[in-house]
């Protein structure tokens, strides 16, 4: 293994619950430059259509992600992994977590804003199949910086007998 290689992790990805938020607060405070407060966390928490899970390790909270369905989409709201857990597989675990919640009957999609200024974000969503669709100009309230709309669709693994038929072959038979 190189020295810029780190050991790849199981975690066990798990509701969140009230007694999580320390150890999401922390990795929220190391993760961004203006992070969620507690009661960000918890008003939008107390949304139906919010959902928050955690990732955990050695009975430790590594990461964690905030997401709200909507009818079509996923929405992620928030995701972060802890610094010392980075590069270990957590995120793609909790976002391959998020992709088998997608089906072509109902949400089709995951989409997300990431800040122009992290290339890092963007570098792991890209990596995990998700495309820039997007610039969202004066984006946040916190700074006149720009976000890219990032998304991932839904990709069905059509068998031979549910592929549709080619209309040339119907037509020709």
């Amino acid at each position: 293994m190189r020295s810029d290689q780190k050991q790849q992790i199981r975690v066990h990805i798990r509701w969140m619950i009230r007694r999580d938020m320390p150890e999401v607060l922390a990795i929220e405070a190391a993760s961004f430059e203006f992070p969620w407060l507690e009661e960000d966390f918890i008003r939008c928490l107390r949304q139906r259509n919010c959902i928050g899970m955690v990732a955990e390790y050695d009975e430790r909270v590594v990461g964690f992600m905030i997401y709200e369905l909507n009818k079509t989409r996923i929405q992620i709201l928030n995701f972060a992994t802890a610094p010392d857990h980075r590069r270990r597989g957590v995120g793609t675990q909790m976002i391959a977590k998020l992709i088998g919640k997608l089906s072509a009957q109902r949400r089709t999609r995951i989409t997300l804003e990431v800040r122009e200024t992290n290339l890092p974000a963007q570098l792991f969503f890209r990596a995990n199949g998700f495309r820039a669709i997007r610039v969202l100009r004066n984006f946040y309230e916190d700074t006149p910086e720009d976000a890219y709309l990032m998304q991932y669709r839904y990709k069905s693994v059509a068998s031979p007998l549910t592929q549709p038929v080619n209309r040339i072959t119907r037509l020709a038979g």
